[in-house]
């Protein structure tokens, strides 16, 4: 596993976390530790066979509980906390976020007030003139919301 898959778990994690309105504190811990990850020139497998969570811990941002993440997710491919939130908000509802003219606001509100999860069901919400009811959407962006779904081939 790669330093920037490891880091794009972690982007995840907090994407989804904010969608689900966690605690802003943890959610800014993930993101740094992603930042950190990408950043870091050493492979975190690596950190891992050496010296496990002390050896992640030297990482700034990184602290114990992010650390025993990141050596779950090595050794197994997951871990706990992001099992758990996939469990609750399924990770289809990122991919939204392909979109021109999506970002995590506008998906926090598809996601929260339409129930839009997937990329399909968000192009039937489209063409069914549901961009119309979102809130701060003017013509220009979903004209390029529009424009960005057909080149996704929606």
């Amino acid at each position: 596993m790669t330093n920037q898959e490891i880091a794009d778990v972690f982007k995840r994690l907090a994407d989804l976390m904010e969608l689900g309105e966690d605690n802003p504190f943890k959610i800014r811990a993930y993101r740094t530790a992603a930042e950190t990850i990408e950043d870091t020139t050493t492979p975190l497998v690596e950190m891992v066979a050496a010296g496990g969570v002390a050896r992640l811990r030297e990482l700034p941002g990184i602290g114990e509980a992010i650390s025993k993440k990141i050596v779950d997710l090595v050794e197994t491919g997951t871990f706990k906390a992001w099992e758990e939130i996939k469990a609750e908000i399924p990770e289809t509802v990122l991919d939204l976020l392909e979109v021109e003219g999506i970002g995590l606001k506008t998906l926090q509100i598809l996601y929260r007030q339409f129930r839009l999860t997937n990329l399909a069901d968000f192009a039937k919400f489209v063409e069914g003139g549901g961009l119309t009811s979102v809130p701060r959407l003017g013509d220009k962006a979903q004209d390029r919301i529009r424009a960005a779904l057909e080149q996704l081939g929606y």
